[in-house]
């Protein structure tokens, strides 16, 4: 039989925040790909939408309804996979929030929403479904970064900050994970219109200014984040540790463009 690295058949994904927007577009992604995906978010109706969706690709999930918030939850779901779909393998962590605003006008409680869901839900997540990983000595993380890992968006100081914390949360993690067999990588997507922030970039200032740096000329759509996240879950990426991977239509490499 000829060496498939990019098949992920027989594997099992979890992902996390995977019932919209990009999280969707990847659990759809890994199911193409072979993988059986358990899409997780805190909204039942949704849950059970998706995976609707991968089971009509052929391939198995379980309905499991999880909170970044709560680590109880998040045990849970672990719980309803093992006993369905026997292993982990591959964890995507794309739960997120976000909220523009001057920072001198940010209350406290935002800012702590913010970083519970991004950095230290993310967190939470890891330590929960790196357990059967590093128990098999073989398992993909990949967390959902951003363009904000690497520079600062205007007036979403929070977010950026979670994000670059994500970012550095990714390496430490594959520092200590990567020699036990579990690979930790994040994807940075560029700039997708989805639910989070289709309002501040559709018809805004603030989006036409990304659309004058992106070299591309044009918003990434989530399906394109797709490619990565298989790369990433991969036996092709089985020497990729700890890096954070752009998918950014050029947005980081430009400088001036006209």
């Amino acid at each position: 039989m000829a060496y498939k690295p990019l098949d992920l058949t027989g594997k099992v994904a979890v992902v996390i925040g995977g019932t919209s927007g990009i999280g969707h577009a990847i659990a759809l992604g890994l199911a193409q790909a072979g993988a059986d995906v358990a899409a997780c978010s805190r909204r039942k109706e949704e849950v059970e939408k998706t995976a609707d969706e991968i089971e009509k690709l052929g391939k198995r999930t379980v309905r499991a309804v999880a909170d970044v918030t709560d680590l109880k939850s998040l045990e849970a779901a672990r719980g309803v996979v093992l006993k369905s779909l026997a292993r982990v393998d591959i964890l995507v962590n794309s739960a997120g929030r976000t909220k523009k605003g001057p920072t001198l006008e940010m209350d406290e409680a935002d800012w702590n929403a913010i970083l519970e869901t991004n950095l230290t839900g993310v967190l939470r997540a890891c330590k929960v479904f790196a357990v059967p990983m590093l128990k098999q000595g073989w398992g993909r993380i990949i967390n959902i970064a951003s363009i904000a890992t690497h520079l600062a968006l205007f007036e979403v100081a929070a977010y950026s900050a979670s994000k670059a914390g994500v970012g550095a949360l990714t390496k430490s993690l594959a520092l200590e994970w990567g020699p036990k067999g579990v690979n930790v990588n994040a994807i940075a997507p560029g700039v997708f219109p989805t639910p989070l922030n289709e309002k501040i970039l559709n018809g805004t200032p603030r989006g036409a200014e990304f659309l004058t740096r992106i070299p591309l000329k044009r918003f990434g759509k989530v399906e394109e984040l797709a490619g990565a996240a298989v790369f990433l879950a991969s036996d092709a990426a089985s020497y990729v540790n700890g890096e954070i991977l752009a998918v950014d239509g050029g947005f980081l490499a430009s400088g001036v463009n006209q």
